[in-house]
């Protein structure tokens, strides 16, 4: 453990979804403002993409953790390895319902009723799906775009976020139906070099250092090696916290990446 060494509270380059750690990039913040206006204004569905690593699963974290849960029933489905009748009984299971072994109908109808009580005592109804790239039977995208269906005049009785890979852009504009539903859409980018910089200083910061740990040269081959990614910046800058504590270096500089690479 290299703690001590730095004089930190805790290790800052741990791949959880911790909000402490959430780094304010423009295009994190831009994202996480989009999804809160979908949600909080009932806009039906919002997609949120991105690829491998750059942070989607925290900034839907951060959504959630700034909604007042007393006015949202939320359901988070991660992994949708279903077909359409166990994409209804897994809906009904995040909401915290017992699906038992009705039929699809039968879910479906029990699902609406669910929501319009929801509403009817103030609180809305907000389906997360992550990973949904992953999705391979057609009609799950049916059912999704069904519930979607389930409003009264003036709003939606459940709103939907997917949340994907960049291919989920793709798959989604071969159902243009449910496409034509989704009213705010927004992709997560690499870190252009100026946000590798500000995220390796934040991290280390809520982990209780805010000297200078890295040198300049260091944080760009930090994020050359990433290639921008939050999640490899994480792995990397890991290594070599704890490489070059382990050499008793003052800073982790250039050298210490003959190492670590």
């Amino acid at each position: 453990m290299y703690l001590e060494y730095w004089g930190l509270k805790e290790k800052p380059f741990e791949n959880t979804p911790d909000q402490r750690f959430l780094y304010p990039s423009e295009n994190h913040q831009e994202g996480l403002r989009r999804l809160l206006y979908a949600v909080e204004n009932q806009k039906g569905c919002a997609m949120l993409s991105g690829e491998y690593g750059c942070g989607k699963t925290v900034l839907i974290r951060a959504v959630i953790s700034r909604l007042d849960l007393n006015r949202y029933e939320v359901a988070l489905i991660n992994y949708p390895f279903f077909d359409r009748l166990s994409f209804l009984q897994e809906v009904m299971r995040q909401f915290g319902r017992d699906p038992g072994d009705r039929s699809r109908v039968e879910l479906f109808r029990d699902l609406s009723q669910f929501f319009f009580d929801n509403v009817s005592q103030g609180k809305q109804n907000l389906l997360i799906i992550d990973e949904a790239q992953i999705i391979e039977d057609p009609q799950v995208y049916e059912e999704i775009r069904l519930l979607l269906n389930i409003q009264l005049e003036d709003r939606f009785l459940v709103n939907v976020v997917l949340v994907g890979q960049p291919e989920l852009r793709e798959k989604i504009m071969l159902y243009p139906q449910l496409d034509q539903r989704i009213a705010v859409k927004w992709h997560l980018h690499r870190f252009v070099f100026e946000d590798t910089v500000g995220y390796v200083k934040h991290r280390l910061s809520v982990a209780g250092i805010t000297r200078e740990i890295f040198t300049e040269e260091a944080l760009y081959l930090v994020h050359r090696i990433a290639n921008g990614v939050p999640r490899r910046i994480n792995n990397v800058a890991d290594l070599c916290l704890l490489e070059a504590a382990r050499r008793e270096m003052k800073m982790v500089d250039g050298d210490v990446f003959k190492y670590v690479v």
